[in-house]
C-alpha cells in the first residue's frame, strides 16, 4: 500500500522543478509496513542522506533513519537498501524520479529505516537503572 505523504499543495514554481519520489518504508517490528511517497526538490549532486534530512527538516520530523557523519562514508550508520540494493546513504545519489528505500532485509528492523546493526556482544541488553554499575 502507498501512501501519498500530505503536503499542501505545491507552488507554480515548485511544481517545474526536478523532483526525487523517495518511496519510503515506514514502520515497527511487529507491526504491518507501509510505504510513503515523498517528494524532494532535486538538485544534481545530492545525495539520498541528503533527501531524506530534506524531508525530516521539512515534511515529516518523525522519519527514523540512522547517520553521524553526512557524506563522509566513515561511519557506516546510513545502510539501507535502495531500490533493492544494499547501499550507504551518504554516497548513493539522489536521482529524478521513483527511489524505493527499505531498511537492511538481513538486520532486525527498529523503525522505518533504522535496523539492528550493531554486533550482539556490543549491544547493552539487560542493563537497566537498577543495575547501572554494571556498566562502569
Amino acid at each position: 500500500m502507498i501512501i501519498p505523504h500530505q503536503n499542501d499543495a505545491p507552488s507554480k514554481e515548485a511544481q517545474k522543478q526536478s523532483v526525487a519520489h523517495l518511496m519510503v518504508q515506514r514502520g515497527v517490528a511487529g507491526e504491518t509496513s507501509k510505504i510513503v511517497q515523498y517528494d524532494v526538490p532535486f538538485e544534481p549532486g545530492q545525495s539520498v542522506l541528503d533527501g531524506l534530512r530534506w524531508i525530516r527538516t521539512h515534511v515529516d520530523a518523525s522519519l527514523a533513519f540512522r547517520y553521524s557523519c553526512i557524506n563522509a562514508n566513515a561511519c557506516k550508520e546510513c545502510m539501507m537498501q535502495l531500490n533493492g540494493q544494499v547501499i550507504y546513504a551518504c554516497t548513493a545519489r539522489l536521482v529524478e524520479g521513483e527511489m524505493h528505500l527499505h531498511p537492511l532485509s538481513n538486520k532486525d528492523l527498529i523503525r522505518d529505516l533504522v535496523s539492528e546493526i550493531a554486533p550482539p556482544a556490543e549491544r547493552l541488553l539487560g542493563i537497566s537503572p537498577q543495575n547501572s554499575e554494571d556498566i562502569c
